[in-house]
């Protein structure tokens, strides 16, 4: 008989910025924990908005986490061997889109060892383009949850970020990642997301 909180999976949470991705995650961890499950919950180093050792939702709430070079995801995997981690059940890695691709492997070895996998992160970026990890990840995951954000244009459904440079949208040239919050970015619907050619 299949119980979820015996067998190993992968769980994505997607969307854009400012659609409840890290509520959402932070949520499912504590659900894992009501269920007795030991969690580590994890983080790319180059994600310091609001806090280094937490995940931090844009609201304040906020868990513990550990974090990892973005370049070096078997870290996680180092962590998880030692003794004192022996009887951890699930791993949750924030904006998982920052890490380099080989988490991919790391997840799904994971999973298939009756780990909980949670992840959180961008399903594109600025560009309305997809992220390598995430799009790896995503036909691999047994639970996909994709939120949308409000528009800040029109107040339709938001599935896009828009990254905002000195109060005008950004050019497709601009690099991929810049990290930041409400003074770069806004969520947008298709029709009022711009990339400047």
């Amino acid at each position: 008989m299949y119980n979820r909180y015996n067998d190993g999976w992968i769980e994505v949470i997607a969307g854009c910025m400012f659609a409840g991705k890290t509520e959402e995650f932070i949520r499912r961890i504590i659900r894992l924990q009501y269920a007795n499950r030991k969690v580590l919950v994890f983080k790319p180093t180059i994600d310091v908005r609001y806090a280094t050792t937490k995940v931090v939702t844009h609201k304040g709430v906020s868990i513990q986490a550990i974090m990892i070079d973005r370049n070096q995801p078997e870290e996680i995997l180092k962590i998880l061997a030692k003794k004192e981690n022996k009887n951890v059940n699930a791993i949750a890695v924030d904006e998982v889109q920052f890490f380099h691709k080989n988490i991919v492997e790391i997840l799904d070895q994971l999973a298939n060892n009756n780990k909980q996998v949670i992840v959180a992160g961008l399903d594109q970026d600025f560009r309305a383009e997809p992220f390598e990890v995430m799009s790896a990840i995503l036909p691999r995951a047994e639970f996909v949850t994709k939120l949308d954000a409000i528009c800040v244009v029109c107040g339709a459904a938001a599935t896009r970020t828009q990254r905002i440079i000195n109060g005008k949208e950004a050019s497709y040239n601009d690099p991929i990642i810049e990290i930041g919050a409400q003074e770069k970015y806004e969520a947008r619907c298709r029709k009022d997301h711009k990339v400047l050619k």
